[in-house]
């Protein structure tokens, strides 16, 4: 039986501004970029969510929805040096540590003796340990699998700890509305609450093979979600898959040509984040994506194809046909194998 706990700092980027910053506490403030110029919000306060305000939001909308809404730019140094500091409080607990992110991570404490083994007074320490030394809050779950553990620490937000035991998973999660199930958006909340599925326990008469002819690959994994079983390990060296750069253009490129004019500023970016990956990788294949005036985007990738300017002018071509209206987001990026053979080997763009 695992001890997994996710721990996830409460508006991470927010809080240390407001750490930083105290005249910022008590209002409305967001972190991300200008709404004048197509910015997006990256975190908000609590302040300001109570007004609608969400993360990955247009910075415009978020403003016409709180009109007194700050926002400010981020500081990702001083974020990384945050999260850094955090990390470190962690491993003093368990070497299993699987960040998601800067301001959320999986630890499986099923083996560690700290806090005479128990997964509940472990999260407790770090919570207390986070908000001594770096003056923000966190969230954490507790529970048997990485599936329960994240819905927990959402429970009791912000600065929350859950715990779910083994003996309470069955009873946990047969009240839990779909809606909160890892993967279950509006279009497949919809669909379920349509079949007269509003809690997991109402899936539970369900045969696997009925869930999977109705949802595709995904009805296994709501068969298994719905009787609170998750298998996965917390893994503690995740491979990349892909490296990616995109950009967000203050005007409408209008056309194919304007679009093409773009791509060498993203391919210089792209040739520097991939400069700083290890040899453990290669290059499977070229992407682009292309967001287009109405906010359609398309998602062209091709295995063979020459990972060169020509190579992503072509892909380009081929993606602005597809909706020939124009763009206002250009993405480009690489597909990457775990490999042996040096990714310098492939890497023919620069």
């Amino acid at each position: 039986m695992r001890k997994i706990i996710h721990v996830d700092c409460d508006c991470f980027y927010a809080a240390i501004e407001m750490r930083d910053d105290p005249r910022l506490r008590g209002r409305p403030l967001a972190v991300g970029g200008d709404p004048g110029r197509r910015g997006v919000v990256a975190t908000c306060n609590y302040e300001a969510r109570a007004y609608g305000v969400r993360s990955a939001m247009a910075s415009g909308y978020a403003k016409k929805l709180c009109p007194d809404l700050l926002i400010v730019p981020p500081r990702m140094a001083v974020y990384r040096e945050v999260s850094d500091a955090i990390q470190a409080i962690f491993s003093d607990y368990t070497p299993l540590i699987q960040p998601l992110s800067l301001d959320e991570a999986y630890l499986d404490v099923s083996d560690s003796q700290a806090c005479r083994g128990s997964a509940t007074l472990i999260a407790q320490t770090i919570r207390q340990r986070v908000q001594a030394a770096q003056h923000i809050t966190v969230s954490a779950g507790v529970a048997p699998n990485k599936f329960l553990a994240k819905i927990a620490s959402d429970w009791n937000k912000p600065d929350g700890l859950k715990v779910i035991l083994p003996d309470e998973v069955e009873a946990f999660v047969e009240k839990l509305p779909v809606e909160r199930l890892h993967g279950v958006g509006k279009v497949t909340a919809t669909r379920l609450k349509n079949l007269g599925i509003d809690v997991c326990g109402e899936l539970l008469p369900w045969r696997k093979q009925d869930l999977v002819r109705e949802f595709g690959s995904f009805g296994e994994r709501l068969w298994h979600l719905a009787r609170g079983i998750d298998d996965r390990p917390v893994v503690v060296e995740s491979k990349r898959q892909s490296v990616s750069v995109e950009n967000t253009y203050d005007q409408d490129l209008p056309d194919l040509n304007a679009c093409l004019d773009a791509l060498p500023a993203l391919l210089e970016t792209l040739a520097q984040r991939l400069g700083r990956l290890g040899d453990q990788y290669r290059i499977s294949k070229p992407f682009i994506k292309l967001k287009f005036s109405d906010f359609t985007q398309t998602t062209l990738e091709q295995a063979g194809a020459p990972v060169s300017p020509d190579g992503y002018r072509e892909l380009c071509s081929r993606a602005f046909a597809r909706g020939g209206r124009p763009v206002r987001l250009i993405g480009v990026g690489v597909r990457l194998d775990n490999a042996h053979a040096p990714l310098g080997e492939q890497l023919t763009l620069f």
